[in-house]
């Protein structure tokens, strides 16, 4: 699914390909999580591809690097270049990029002297797909700030994430929403989340939750647009008696929720500001800009 035979990976400044690259078994980040990745998404525009935000992308990686003492040897340029040259190598257009920086070899809970850089690409439909999700409120917390710097990716941060995730899918639902240590609403396991309600839009305010780059994106749009956005504290009651949600992400770009713990949303997606917004995003993400289109 991740690569073939032909595949060209970026690894400690060599193109290999993907099949020989190596890693050592005992790699701190293996074994405690002491990384840091992120995800960007290129998209076929008609006269070639666009990566979306590169930059911002690539200074919150080297941001997430610092905070778990690791460096990044490469500017933002130098990654936003690797980044292009990596799309052109493997012939990919529509594609998602998912740049790692982990740890040497080191068996104590300590920074690690060492830090390697790795970048590839896959071809990867929106995640997790494109069908309304039913979505259930965890028993799994999201991670406390006074534990972890949760504004940034750290591999480890997202071990209760998979597990929320995967209890949703036991219980029989499609996704999961995860509440913070004060019991509001904070994201969903890869993704930001947002409600509409009496046609204005809420999500999670700063402090507990990523600070996502399409969520950026959206309040953007929203504020180009005229729509009001409001961050705030959310509690599962308020969420409850929304109008509608969507979660949104890089891998997830916009996908809507139809219901909450068995609880279905009045309001159909087709008529929600979450579906007028996907598609001004899909012009965003390949143009860098919208063309003529408004909410409605």
């Amino acid at each position: 699914m991740y690569y073939d035979d032909r595949t060209e990976v970026f690894l400690d400044g060599e193109w290999v390909k993907a099949k020989d690259a190596k890693v050592s078994l005992f790699a701190q980040t293996l074994h405690y999580g002491t990384g840091v990745f992120d995800g960007l998404r290129s998209y076929n525009n008609g006269n070639g591809f666009n990566i979306f935000k590169p930059h911002v992308h690539f200074q919150r990686l080297k941001d997430s690097a610092e905070k778990v003492f690791l460096n990044v040897p490469y500017s933002v340029e130098d990654l936003t270049k690797i980044a292009y040259e990596l799309i052109d190598r493997n012939n990919l257009t529509n594609a998602y990029i998912r740049p790692l920086v982990f740890a040497g070899p080191n068996m104590i809970l300590a920074p690690s002297k060492e830090s390697h850089f790795f970048m590839t690409a896959w071809k990867w439909a929106k995640y997790p797909g494109f069908e309304p999700l039913n979505t259930m409120i965890s028993s799994y917390l999201k991670p406390s700030p006074k534990s972890t710097p949760v504004e940034a990716k750290i591999i480890g941060n997202y071990s209760a994430n998979t597990l929320a995730s995967a209890e949703a899918k036991k219980l029989g639902f499609d996704e999961a929403i995860l509440l913070d240590h004060d019991g509001h609403i904070s994201e969903g396991p890869g993704s930001n989340i947002f409600y509409e309600k009496d046609g204005e839009l809420f999500t999670p305010k700063l402090g507990n939750i990523l600070p996502g780059i399409t969520r950026s994106t959206i309040m953007e749009i929203c504020d180009e647009l005229g729509v009001k956005v409001t961050e705030k504290d959310i509690t599962p009651e308020e969420f409850y008696k929304a109008d509608h949600a969507f979660f949104c992400g890089t891998a997830t770009e916009i996908t809507h929720i139809s219901s909450v713990n068995g609880e279905k949303f009045k309001k159909k997606w087709d008529d929600s500001i979450g579906h007028n917004l996907l598609e001004v995003y899909q012009q965003k993400v390949m143009f860098d800009e919208y063309r003529g289109l408004t909410i409605v």
